[in-house]
């Protein structure tokens, strides 16, 4: 646990402690945990790989909110400064790729790439719609509704279909989680809600910028990356054929081969800040 201003937040500092460092960010229901497949190949090829819970996550302080992504972007950077970490790759999914972003315009300076995984920068009314959904199954603080609840946003329709036993796995574990877990996604999705906008700063983004988004995400869907690709010049965009939401969970192979392959591609990119 690291001391983050007045509250502790959950950090792995893993890999070559002199390597090149790679920083990922977690979607909003996740930790952590989530990133262990996807990090393993940086871990085992002498880069330095960071990771944490963001104040509301699961292992993560709650302090009270609302929670702005200014401050998530300024913690995450925090983070790297007491760890001696002066630039980095950000990886971010969903509500971390939009901290991606957000460090992207705010602290560019730190900036060597970002990947922004199935994110938006912008809402819509059918996605306020759900997310207000997701807020009234966590006042309830019944876990296994709450995951099979929100699992057919998030999930892609193939996926649900061969994954039927581990996905009520999934149910049953989340069953088993204390109440403070919904009292800390409450916040995280009121911030969404109501701080996501940023579509008029991502100009600002100079670093190469990597957009990866599945056809069938339904809670943020394609056209939310491809607001994000018009708008950050240096970046591209690539849609994954048959996944929802969760890119990392449902195509982690193809995800980790475009990560490898962009990160590499500028690991000594210089960016000009003018």
């Amino acid at each position: 646990m690291l001391r983050i201003k007045d509250f502790e937040l959950h950090v792995e500092d893993l890999g070559f402690s002199k390597g090149e460092a790679v920083v990922f960010l977690n979607g909003v229901m996740a930790s952590t945990s989530s990133w262990y497949t996807l990090m393993k190949y940086f871990v085992k090829n002498d880069f330095r790989v960071v990771l944490h819970d963001f104040k509301g996550q699961l292992r993560s302080d709650k302090p009270k909110g609302p929670y702005t992504f200014k401050e998530h972007a300024e913690e995450t950077i925090l983070i790297l400064k007491q760890l001696g970490i002066h630039q980095a790759h950000f990886v971010g999914t969903s509500y971390g790729g939009e901290v991606a972003l957000n460090i992207g315009f705010r602290y560019p300076e730190f900036v060597k790439s970002l990947v922004i995984i199935d994110s938006a920068s912008e809402v819509d009314e059918k996605m306020k719609h759900e997310i207000e959904h997701w807020i009234d199954l966590c006042k309830a603080k019944d876990g296994y509704r709450f995951f099979h609840g929100m699992a057919k946003s998030i999930y892609g329709k193939t996926y649900m279909k061969q994954n039927k036993a581990m996905l009520e796995e999934r149910a049953k574990a989340t069953a088993k989680v204390p109440d403070s877990y919904f009292e800390g996604q409450m916040i995280l999705y009121r911030t969404f809600i109501d701080d996501v906008y940023m579509t008029h700063r991502l100009k600002e983004i100079k670093a190469p910028t990597l957009i990866v988004c599945g056809d069938q995400d339904r809670l943020k869907p394609l056209k939310f990356s491809k607001i994000i690709h018009q708008e950050i010049v240096h970046s591209e965009l690539v849609v994954l054929e048959d996944c929802g939401h969760v890119a990392i969970f449902e195509k982690p192979s193809e995800l980790q081969t475009l990560m490898i392959g962009f990160i590499h591609k500028h690991l000594t990119t210089i960016h000009d800040q003018s």
